[in-house]
């Protein structure tokens, strides 16, 4: 593939991953293999992926905080945890080897495509939605935590360290805490895209300092990227959440088992 058309595929996933990122999570199974198929080395691609995710929560945060949804007390309660946790991960990140990480992704992109045929969280966040129609004050007020504070900042501290190592699926896992806690799902996808702004700074300047980042593809990738993420906020989904699952975890699929095969 040449470059030119190898830089333009790489922009048009990264609209579709920040799309699917601002709307739930999970984009990242998609660019990373793409990157390793492009030819980046498999620690590279998930370093070279940072700064796509960064750009991307730059747009989202913005939007969210231009909409009032935003509550900058998060950043104590849940992101410095989660920061703790991403350079632990980070850490391990980098020290790994590459066909280790191609099996490891590999791995829970099977893992998430069961996830998003299963589908555990749609009816929680469906149910949230009708509450806030029914309930619209509710909407201005911060969520009484129906986790400890303990345990709330223990799982943060946890989704740093998967967040810092991979990335790719932890969108899932913060509205899977936001749920928990008793956000709904503006509050919590406004949450999720804080934490992902606050960690990934450190994953990726972990990651550049041990020269794992090709910062040409991630710039471009980040252009995809940022794109989606503010179309994600304003998109209909024209064909309908069962049409894009079933499109997502072939996609998902084929790429974990290419990624398992490679040498």
């Amino acid at each position: 593939m040449s470059e030119p058309l190898a830089y333009l595929v790489l922009f048009g996933a990264g609209i579709v991953a920040g799309t699917i990122n601002v709307l739930a999570g999970g984009g990242s199974f998609l660019t990373l293999p793409l990157l390793i198929f492009l030819g980046l080395p498999a620690t590279v691609a998930n370093g070279t992926n940072r700064i796509a995710i960064l750009v991307q929560n730059v747009g989202a945060v913005w939007s969210f905080n231009r909409h009032g949804v935003m509550d900058w007390s998060w950043v104590k309660r849940a992101a410095l945890p989660a920061l703790a946790g991403a350079g632990l991960g980070t850490w391990a990140a980098v020290r790994i080897g590459d066909t280790s990480f191609q099996r490891i992704l590999a791995g829970l992109m099977v893992a998430f495509a069961v996830v998003i045929l299963l589908d555990p969280l749609r009816s929680r966040l469906t149910r949230s939605e009708s509450e806030s129609a029914a309930v619209p004050d509710e909407q201005d007020a911060t969520p009484a935590p129906r986790l400890s504070g303990a345990m709330f900042s223990a799982s943060f501290f946890a989704v740093g360290v998967y967040g810092g190592f991979v990335q790719a699926g932890v969108g899932f896992f913060i509205l899977a805490i936001a749920m928990l806690a008793g956000f709904d799902l503006v509050k919590g996808n406004a949450l999720k895209v804080l934490v992902v702004l606050v960690f990934t700074p450190l994953a990726l300047a972990l990651f550049a300092a041990a020269g794992k980042v090709d910062w040409g593809m991630g710039a471009v990738l980040a252009g995809g990227n940022l794109l989606g993420g503010l179309l994600g906020t304003h998109l209909t989904v024209l064909k309908g959440h069962a049409w894009v699952k079933r499109v997502v975890v072939v996609m998902v699929l084929v790429f974990a088992v290419k990624l398992w095969l490679a040498p």
